[in-house]
């Protein structure tokens, strides 16, 4: 996947979303001609050709940011409100560099591979 994904954006889509992940087979050295079992899976990928960002590319994969502070919200000054309690989906590239500030009051989900929309760039 991350083979397929770094070629779209090798292309010029500045935004790629990950709107689902799915295991789709198995082709094993039993019946087809490989020497090792091969696990494909099947994905369903929205790429948008608009304007890429200085920073890279944003690759939204269904991570989120939940801020759980003691102020009403938290702001990072680069584009990014949290408001308290509300998740906010969030591309790869904001999930690290909102961890990278290391705060004890700002929650990362895992990917879930399944992203619809209202991220945060």
């Amino acid at each position: 996947m991350a083979e397929y994904v770094k070629a779209l954006t090798d292309v010029g889509f500045g935004t790629i979303e990950i709107r689902a992940r799915k295991p789709y087979r198995i082709l094993d050295p039993k019946n087809y001609p490989t020497d090792e079992l091969i696990y494909i899976e099947s994905i369903e990928v929205a790429a948008i050709k608009d304007p890429m960002p200085k920073d890279g590319p944003c690759i939204f994969t269904g991570k989120a940011a939940i801020y759980y502070g003691d102020e009403d919200y938290f702001d990072d000054k680069k584009g990014h409100i949290l408001l308290k309690n509300q998740p906010l989906a969030i591309c790869d590239k904001t999930a690290a560099a909102l961890k990278a500030l290391k705060r004890n009051d700002i929650y990362f989900s895992e990917s879930t591979f399944h992203y619809d929309g209202g991220g945060c760039c």
